[in-house]
């Protein structure tokens, strides 16, 4: 499909001369102008089509390939036999989701770059991941990352900790399936809801019939598309600007490469320390902890594969935030002297690049569609994965300890039955979107209770109340967040005011979104003085504050409640330092490191 993808643009750009002659208006003239721009082209259905039934066909594939391997085991890990590459393209496409596709670039449009510096946190993640959270688990050799939870703890407290993950993930991949809805519903003008019901019937149909193996197989196409759909974005308006220097030349002017701000106010959104200490947390509270995560890392053959396919997403994670920044400038580049949110030319930053897209892209039938694939395909990752996550997790924490007479035929039916009543209860949190805000606090106290007991001997069960009642406390604090100014384009350039061609605002979900925020912002002179200090906290520090709080009063806690007393508890439970840097040489791994890029 990608080749297919790129024969149509080479084919377009050459018959360029002749569509001029053909008395076709040349696009360059449009572009960055304002006002309405194309729809969808027949070639562009048949690209996105021919996408998503591409990653469909993967899952059944898989199916068929492991029809006679009907194990649990077999559907929710892949037998413990998956490898390093395709398990690392899976761990970036889970969360390099719709949102990032759509959501990033307009960051880098609206705020400039400082986005960019989320690569040091992706790094401190990978490492944190890799030599601590990795060797444990891989040597429990747990299915659902909560049962290590009562191996340590208690068994309420795994009930607790996978009750949490449930709400959370109901919540972030209600999100992400309506971002890249919107991106369709802006450009085809396609009902809202069939997109989303068709996002759920495809992932149901290779989740259900593929398990975790289709999954990743399916994301490593996925991450291919999103990838191909950016360089598409950039390659384009780099001939539209007459390359990439004029790029950044018009976003330095523009005060977009003010990459680095080294002021320590917590309250700003994005800063060096807020994304390096405050992000590298959140993303080490999802990678380390997040069931989505740790099923793809213990999936693998060794614990070498495992430790590899964390440092190559880590590689990954750079590629696709700096394709994700570059599209945010050409974007900029662009619009600059005719911003499309100022000329009302789309309702809400999130469709700054579909519109982009199709002002740019209209002219070469069949990018658009691959852009929309790429968009699409991010949720079909994401929301994939919580499927397969949230069968995990029921099953392991919940139904199997309960269910003590059964066979595995009926386990793998019931696995069966799961992904598709996940899927409903995804569908559901649509109406919690404004929730988001909960990821940190969960994710962030929860990082600090499997911290305790990986460090600690003190810590006891009772520290699951504590654990409870701090994580509702957070939940209950709010985020009122301070409005933080953003550059301004201009409208020089704009030769259109009539936006009825394009701005689609069927939704009032758009329409009240828009009305809260100007109504945040003309009443920020009468807030009262907590609304902009402990109140307005970058949302990166929710999951600092978790982890130190939960930590700190989690330790005294126990030791005040007789943790020192305690039975003595297995040593296989806690960090050694034989799991630190080791890949070919640990003990769990026959294999060499030489042989991890090996699929």
């Amino acid at each position: 499909y990608c080749n297919f993808c790129w024969f149509l643009f080479i084919a377009n750009y050459l018959t360029f001369p002749i569509k001029k002659y053909l008395n076709y208006p040349p696009l360059l003239i449009m572009v960055g102008t304002g006002g309405p721009v194309p729809t969808f082209s027949v070639w562009d259905y048949v690209v996105f089509i021919g996408i998503v039934v591409g990653a469909s066909g993967i899952g059944l594939f898989q199916a068929i390939r492991s029809r006679k391997e009907t194990s649990s085991e077999e559907f929710l890990l892949g037998g413990r036999q998956m490898t390093a590459v395709p398990v690392a393209m899976s761990l970036t496409a889970s969360f390099m989701s719709g949102i990032t596709v759509i959501g990033t670039p307009a960051e880098a449009y609206l705020y400039g770059t400082a986005f960019w510096l989320f690569g040091f946190s992706y790094a401190l993640m990978s490492i944190v991941t890799a030599e601590l959270f990795v060797p444990l688990f891989y040597r429990l050799r747990i299915t659902s990352a909560y049962e290590y939870l009562e191996m340590r703890f208690s068994r309420p407290i795994r009930i607790i900790g996978t009750s949490m993950y449930i709400v959370q993930t109901a919540l972030y991949t209600g999100l992400v399936i309506y971002a890249p809805a919107l991106a369709l519903n802006q450009i085809t003008g396609l009902d809202l809801w069939g997109v989303l019901v068709a996002t759920g019937a495809v992932c149901i149909i290779y989740c259900t019939v593929g398990g975790l193996k289709a999954v990743i197989w399916t994301d490593v196409l996925q991450m291919v598309v999103m990838l191909v759909g950016f360089v598409a974005v950039i390659a384009r308006g780099a001939v539209v600007q007459g390359g990439l220097t004029k790029i950044f030349e018009d976003a330095g002017e523009g005060g977009r490469l003010d990459t680095f701000d080294f002021d320590p106010d917590p309250r700003k959104r994005h800063t060096f320390w807020t994304i390096v200490i405050g992000g590298s947390i959140m993303w080490a509270s999802i990678y380390s902890i997040n069931q989505s995560q740790v099923q793809r890392y213990i999936s693998c053959r060794t614990l070498g594969h495992a430790k590899m396919a964390l440092y190559i997403n880590m590689v990954g994670l750079w590629v696709t935030v700096s394709l994700a920044m570059l599209s945010g400038l050409t974007m900029y580049s662009i619009y600059k002297k005719c911003d499309p949110i100022t000329n009302d030319d789309v309702a809400t930053s999130d469709q700054l690049l579909p519109y982009m897209v199709m002002d740019i892209l209209a002219d070469y039938p069949g990018i658009p569609g691959l852009f929309v694939a790429a968009a699409y395909s991010g949720t079909l990752s994401t929301v994939s994965s919580s499927i397969n996550a949230l069968v995990a997790v029921t099953m392991e924490d919940f139904i199997i300890p309960l269910w003590k007479n059964r066979t595995e035929k009926q386990v793998t039916w019931l696995n069966m039955g799961l992904s598709q009543t996940g899927e409903l209860q995804i569908y559901k949190a649509l109406l919690f979107q404004a929730a988001l805000a909960i990821f940190g606090m969960i994710s962030g106290p929860l990082l600090g209770l499997y911290l305790l007991g990986m460090f600690f001997r003190t810590p006891n069960s009772i520290v699951s109340i504590h654990y409870l009642l701090h994580t509702q406390c957070s939940g209950n604090w709010g985020h009122n967040f301070r409005p933080e100014p953003h550059h301004s384009a201009t409208l020089d350039h704009c030769s259109s005011t009539d936006h009825t061609a394009f701005v689609r605002k069927p939704h009032n979900v758009l329409q009240n979104h828009a009305k809260n925020e100007q109504c945040v912002i003309f009443s920020a002179s009468v807030r009262p003085p907590l609304a902009d200090s402990w109140y307005s906290l970058s949302y990166l520090y929710f999951s600092v504050l978790g982890v130190i709080a939960t930590m700190v009063s989690g330790f005294l806690i126990s030791a005040a409640t007789g943790g020192c007393k305690q039975e003595k508890l297995s040593p296989t439970l806690f960090i050694r330092k034989s799991d630190l840097i080791c890949f070919g040489g640990c003990r769990t791994s026959e294999v060499t490191l030489c042989a991890l890029v090996i699929f």
